[in-house]
């Protein structure tokens, strides 16, 4: 099973959108889709007079914030993905953690800063796997918007890799699964200026190595810890690479940067 998060570089670009929703839906065997779609969210909230606040890149979500994610992420997004996987014959379910209780979640307490509405997911013992196995047998390819739910009426704004990687540990108790983590660069870089600077296969020690050395851009570290992370909770392989080459990534032609322990 492969479970693929792409980002919003890709729902930002409706030519890339079209490619990559076609290249999807080709993929074979059960699959699951995450999405996000921060940009979206951010320009339907300044047309309502809503201004976006962002610290450390996180999103505060008060409750009229809320209620634009919801409507981005769970609506507009959500169905329209949906609408397109099925016009190209990938019979797909839009969801988010609060249908059929798959991911609970809890709200981010209040440290040094108040996020609002955003949520922390529970351990992934906690996802509804039952569900999603049978949404496999049935031949559903659900895909998931960035929303989860506290178990008291409230719907969270969650980070979508998060989800990405709490679905696939949860999943990986019944299935062999790919973390697939999409953008817009080839994989993780040496240099970050040169795209061509692929690092192919990341394993432990030679993570070790270039942390050390300083040798990775910064704002991937958070997703590579994650990665190893969700490999020493059973996870098969993480993928980190280029939404244009999904075919080839989720076959093992094209390998981005495969991570594995």
């Amino acid at each position: 099973m492969n479970v693929i998060k792409i980002g919003g570089n890709v729902l930002d670009n409706p030519a890339q959108l079209e490619q990559f929703l076609t290249d999807f839906a080709s993929i074979q065997g059960p699959k699951v889709l995450v999405h996000g779609g921060g940009k979206i969210a951010s320009e339907l909230s300044k047309q309502l007079g809503i201004e976006p606040n962002m610290v450390n890149g996180r999103r505060i979500t008060d409750a009229d914030t809320l209620r634009v994610v919801t409507m981005v992420y769970g609506g507009l997004l959500n169905k329209n993905l949906v609408a397109q996987l099925q016009a190209r014959g990938c019979n797909s379910l839009g969801l988010t953690g609060a249908d059929a209780n798959v991911i609970p979640a809890h709200k981010r307490p209040v440290t040094d800063i108040d996020y609002g509405f955003v949520g922390d997911v529970e351990s992934p013992e906690q996802v509804n796997v039952t569900f999603l196995a049978s949404l496999a047998e049935q031949g559903l390819t659900p895909v998931f918007a960035a929303l989860t739910h506290d178990g008291q009426g409230s719907l969270l704004n969650t980070n979508a890799d998060t989800i990405a990687s709490t679905l696939a540990v949860a999943l990986s108790r019944q299935f062999e699964v790919n973390l697939i983590y999409l953008f817009e660069k080839k994989g993780v870089l040496l240099d970050v200026e040169d795209d061509t600077s692929v690092i192919h296969h990341l394993q432990p020690q030679y993570y070790a190595e270039l942390k050390k050395q300083g040798a990775i851009f910064s704002g991937m570290l958070p997703k590579l810890d994650n990665a190893f992370a969700a490999l020493q909770q059973g996870v098969k392989a993480v993928i980190i690479g280029d939404a244009a080459e999904i075919k080839g990534i989720a076959t093992g032609e094209k390998a981005g940067t495969r991570i594995t322990l």
